[in-house]
């Protein structure tokens, strides 16, 4: 029921919101989603299966906003330049997306096996594919803990793919694409001053020496 699976899932993101994970109800989440509760633990099996499916559908929409982004200009440094952009505005804007980024989940969220916390995750990557699975939620298996360097992996892969054609005269290497992504992240933590991410980011993509 894919239908019901989204609704019972923003039902779940709304009600994250407004309360810390522990003290969000499986009850109240089914009701807030117009479906019986059998139908959510049908979908997810259970509370930690909910959480799971909440988390990695917010990685995969933080890696779908980086394609939007990758996608929105012929200029491949302005390309980057967006792509980071996009990674400070979701962190921001998502409490998950800031979690998964940073590895610092807060008691209030719902923390993924192998990460603490209010610390960091256990650090095993994860492939790009791992982010967006094809089959139904309840039937995802639990994988290695979600982990910074396996989503800025999966972000630096797609910015790789499409900037750094070989054939291009203003092609960006790979190991460029990494350094953006990296200097978002720093963003994320702190905030930059006048001229926000984009202004750090082009001018580290401005001044940096030919390999």
């Amino acid at each position: 029921m894919p239908a019901a699976r989204e609704s019972l899932l923003d039902a779940a993101y709304v009600a994250l919101a407004r309360l810390p994970w522990p003290a969000v109800r499986m009850v109240d989440v089914a009701a807030a989603a117009g479906v019986s509760r059998q139908t959510l633990y049908n979908e997810f099996g259970g509370k930690d299966g909910l959480a799971r499916a909440l988390v990695r559908r917010e990685a995969a929409g933080f890696l779908a906003g980086i394609d939007r982004a990758l996608a929105g200009t012929a200029d491949p440094r302005e390309r980057l330049t967006a792509a980071a952009e996009w990674t400070v505005a979701a962190a921001r804007g998502n409490a998950l997306v800031k979690a998964l980024l940073t590895g610092c989940w807060s008691d209030r969220l719902p923390t993924p096996a192998g990460a603490v916390a209010g610390g960091e995750s256990g650090g095993v990557a994860w492939s790009a594919a791992s982010y967006l699975p094809a089959v139904p939620a309840q039937r995802w298996p639990a994988g290695p803990p979600l982990s910074p360097g396996g989503l800025l992996a999966a972000a630096r892969d797609r910015a790789a793919a499409a900037v750094s054609a070989p054939r291009a005269a203003d092609a960006v290497p790979a190991d460029v694409c990494e350094l953006v992504f990296r200097l978002a992240l720093s963003c994320v933590t702190a905030p930059p001053g006048e001229g926000g991410t984009a202004a750090l980011v082009r001018g580290a993509l401005r001044h940096r020496r030919p390999v």
